[in-house]
């Protein structure tokens, strides 16, 4: 009944992007292209189908026709949405300052959900920097100080990265993608961003971005203190000719990546999607005699009803999903010989 399914890319041409997303292959619009939105439910860039029996249809509408089928049994019977949004964003400029609200304060001041959301580093200039938090002694004061006074760079902790880092940015954490980053971001369904700082920019029309500070201070973690910024992942063997990363869990996403050089099997049980965002390669995904081919830069959503699949080829990708920490992290990871402190170094709860 299922298969793997991709979607057509929903681009975003904010005024920080590039022209990356060609060396992927890709037919872009004219202009910059700053966001490839490849699987999402939002309002704001809705994927529709793009192969197979269900073309054309949107996901919303595919959710609709059979929950449980597509999203599993651990979402409600009325649920309507996937609550994970999978971007690749192009930052041929530095994106803004930002922060995003957690659960709690979005539901109550901005009727949604907030923005848990991790980056997969696909590529990077050599020596690019982004922004993942404040410096240890910055306090609400500070930072309130800094802004008035026009150095709010001050204040921002700067990371350098290259391809294969994983960053966590949770709700209350400011951040900002450098300049020369292409990165696979997974995130919490949500768009809610309050921008801190914009470099004093001004778009197309000579108008600068808004900024929201006010809103920003009601969020901000002023108390994060030291935190674990760049996810090394524990690395467990699959088979001789695969191995998988496990990067990070919590209760919003999993992120794990695959190595491949030979192929591998694996089911979805009914309880949950699989989402994979290939970094690497090319292959092939197959579900009962279904053969879809995928390659570097592709994004294909597995249905919880589709049960065993294969995937196989010599390629990297990043696996994500809805995780239940003991079953899906925990249990497995304890199976393949690694330690509690290696277990308890990809949580992040």
């Amino acid at each position: 009944m299922y298969y793997p399914i991709k979607f057509r890319p929903v681009y975003k041409d904010y005024i920080w992007g590039g022209r990356y997303f060609e060396k992927l292959g890709r037919e872009l619009p004219k202009g910059v292209v700053a966001e490839s939105w490849e699987v999402s439910c939002h309002k704001n860039g809705l994927s529709v189908i793009a192969n197979g029996e269900y073309a054309g249809r949107t996901l919303i509408e595919f959710i609709k026709s059979d929950t449980v089928g597509v999203l599993g049994t651990n979402f409600p019977y009325e649920c309507s949405e996937i609550p994970l949004l999978v971007k690749l964003i192009d930052a041929h400029d530095k994106l803004s300052v930002q922060v995003h609200p957690d659960d709690c304060h979005a539901a109550v001041f901005e009727n949604g959900f907030g923005k848990n959301e991790m980056w997969y580093i696909m590529d990077a200039k050599p020596g690019a920097k982004l922004v993942a938090g404040l410096k240890e002694d910055v306090t609400r004061e500070k930072f309130i100080r800094a802004v008035s006074e026009n150095r709010i760079e001050d204040c921002l902790l700067q990371v350098e990265v290259m391809p294969g880092d994983v960053i966590s940015i949770p709700a209350g954490l400011v951040h900002a993608i450098g300049e020369g980053i292409v990165i696979a971001e997974i995130q919490q369904t949500s768009d809610i961003t309050y921008r801190v700082f914009d470099y004093n920019r001004v778009d197309g029309n000579g108008n600068k971005r808004p900024l929201h500070l006010e809103k920003a201070l009601d969020v901000i973690n002023f108390n994060a203190g030291r935190r674990k910024i760049k996810y090394e992942g524990v690395k467990v063997k699959i088979n001789d000719t695969c191995s998988k990363t496990v990067f990070l869990a919590n209760r919003y996403f999993a992120c794990e990546r695959y190595d491949l050089n030979g192929g591998f099997k694996e089911k979805c049980d009914g309880s949950k999607f699989h989402i994979y965002i290939f970094m690497e390669g090319n292959g092939i995904i197959q579900t009962g005699d279904v053969k879809v081919s995928i390659k570097a830069g592709e994004t294909v959503f597995l249905p919880a009803a589709v049960g065993e699949y294969t995937v196989s080829g010599q390629l990297k990708a990043l696996k994500t999903y809805i995780p239940d920490l003991i079953s899906d992290i925990v249990d497995p990871m304890r199976n393949a010989g690694c330690s509690n402190s290696e277990i308890y170094k990809v949580l992040s709860c």
